[in-house]
């Protein structure tokens, strides 16, 4: 039965904070990292317990890193767009008694190796490494889909002679994804003060959406709103609808991990990191639900917004309470806005994910992902990988809708994966009364419910996540995620008993803990 754990002796361990600060002084005078952006003594500490060296720049504080996660996420912002899918199947009840729900996770492959059975560590830490490298590097393209075809909706109802193309809205989302690669290269180090500032427009934003809508917008019946299921998908009853519906629209609160690849990057993580995500899902929770509520009272007749031209019911709800196209434009704007600094955000997330698990040979061509440029202190190289697998996926709209809602589906189940993994394995080692390593902020007693309660969640929600949205289902209809994830997964496991397995470094062997 193979052991990762490394050991420590206890005359290491009594000096454990002076070893640190040396090390860390080393490597600043490497010129890896330059001294004042290395973080604390105890992210020194937790840096060398870990067994890696600081090379990114740790830039991001509290709130920058609270914007990080609410700015990526955009809750009210994603509920917008994928509005259809869950008024189609579901309803107004089922957005409603559905999406106020959405679990929480966070950590990936690396918490997976550390509290996985130790039979199964290093197995598991690798296709829960490429779920979330997946699921990461689709959600470029899935947020930049978004915001670019949210343009060429507003180009339909501004100009209602406008050809509508595909590939338009490819083109759109190309250049989307071009600006956050520069961003993320060239002004890399103004992120975190991007960060706080679009969350001043993602709070505000809000607010200058659904003031116009209480105030010009009709009454929907409080009882329908609450109790009338809509069935538009053609399933046998409302409760299948719903949860279909659901497995779409649970992208709105998807994706909190998004903070945990940038921990290398955030000044004191150990204490703010978890402070900074718990707060991001209490204010995307928030603003999220006032969003659906204002939406489901206001939107009118649900038939008539889902046969919008513009595509996005949304827009049409806008511009039906306004009657004003300046008012509809200036309302979707921030939308643009807040999807497009998600792109950038999302683009920081994937890259670092990928440069992590690249760093453990993960990957095939490991040592030009993990390369990180000197001076830029960014893994250059996996952001512009990251440019090129959206553009190429971005392509597949031309020649098929279906295809690229495939792409979009495959992040959901992606990411789920990953998080009912990493979830899964902390739950059966508070299961089995195992210990769990140090940690300076914790559950406490509600940490084993919380686990059962996420997976109870999870679960079936994963499962309906590979549904299509219509029946009877076709060639159109079909969602074909199920093929790719499945293809993805076979890819993976064949790679990793080629050639994975003898290569990749599960990051618990280089773990070096108390008592480890």
């Amino acid at each position: 039965m193979p052991i990762f754990h490394r050991q420590r002796d206890d005359s290491v361990m009594s000096s454990t904070a002076t070893d640190d600060v040396e090390d860390f002084t080393s490597t600043a005078q490497k010129g890896l990292v330059a001294p004042r952006y290395m973080g604390t003594v105890a992210d020194q500490r937790d840096m060398t317990s870990l067994g890696r060296v600081q090379v990114l720049r740790r830039n991001f504080r509290f709130i920058s890193i609270v914007g990080f996660g609410c700015t990526l996420i955009c809750t009210w912002e994603v509920i917008l767009t994928l509005l259809s899918s869950g008024l189609t199947d579901g309803g107004t009840a089922g957005l409603i008694w559905g999406v106020h729900r959405a679990p929480t996770a966070g950590g990936q492959y690396h918490w997976v190796s550390e509290f996985a059975p130790r039979r199964g560590q290093k197995f598991l830490s690798y296709m829960t490494g490429w779920l979330s490298a997946m699921g990461w590097q689709c959600a470029i393209v899935s947020i930049a889909y978004l915001a670019g075809t949210i343009i060429q909706g507003l180009i339909v109802l501004n100009y209602p002679d406008y050809d509508f193309q595909r590939w338009h809205g490819t083109m759109l989302v190309i250049g989307i994804s071009t600006f956050s690669i520069l961003f993320n290269t060239f002004l890399a180090k103004n992120l975190p003060f991007v960060e706080g500032l679009i969350l001043i427009i993602h709070v505000l934003g809000l607010f200058a959406i659904i003031i116009p809508l209480w105030v010009l917008a009709p009454r929907n019946n409080a009882r329908a709103v609450f109790t009338h299921f809509n069935n538009g998908g053609g399933w046998n009853n409302a409760g299948m609808a719903t949860l279909v519906g659901l497995s779409t629209t649970i992208t709105s609160m998807l994706g909190y991990d998004c903070s945990v690849h940038m921990s290398e990057e955030i000044k004191d993580a150990s204490e703010t990191l978890p402070k900074a995500m718990m707060s991001s899902v209490a204010v995307n929770g928030v603003l999220g639900f006032i969003m659906l509520v204002t939406l489901c009272f206001t939107l009118g007749e649900v038939d008539s917004v889902l046969e919008t031209p513009t595509g996005f019911p949304f827009i049409q709800i806008f511009y039906n309470t306004t009657g004003s196209l300046p008012a509809t434009n200036a309302m979707t704007a921030v939308l643009v806005i807040t999807l497009t600094a998600s792109t950038i955000t999302e683009v920081a997330t994937a890259s670092r994910q990928l440069w992590s698990f690249a760093r453990d040979e993960g990957i095939p061509f490991s040592s030009f992902f993990a390369y990180v440029t000197p001076g830029w202190n960014i893994p250059l190289n996996a952001v512009m990988v990251s440019l090129g697998i959206t553009v190429l996926l971005s392509l597949i709209n031309i020649g098929s809708e279906a295809a690229l809602n495939a792409v979009i589906s495959l992040t959901i189940t992606s990411l789920m994966s990953a998080y009912i993994v990493s979830i899964g394995c902390v739950f059966l080692k508070r299961l089995r009364g195992e210990p769990l390593p140090p940690h300076r902020w914790t559950l406490g007693r509600f940490g084993l419910a919380i686990n059962f309660g996420a997976l109870a969640f999870l679960l079936p929600i994963f499962a309906f996540a590979f549904f299509p949205l219509y029946t009877p289902v076709t060639l159109e209809t079909m969602n074909w995620s199920v093929v790719m994830y499945i293809g993805v997964i076979g890819m993976a496991m064949i790679y990793y008993w080629v050639r994975g397995r003898h290569r990749f470094i599960p990051p618990v062997a280089l773990v070096k803990r108390d008592g480890m």
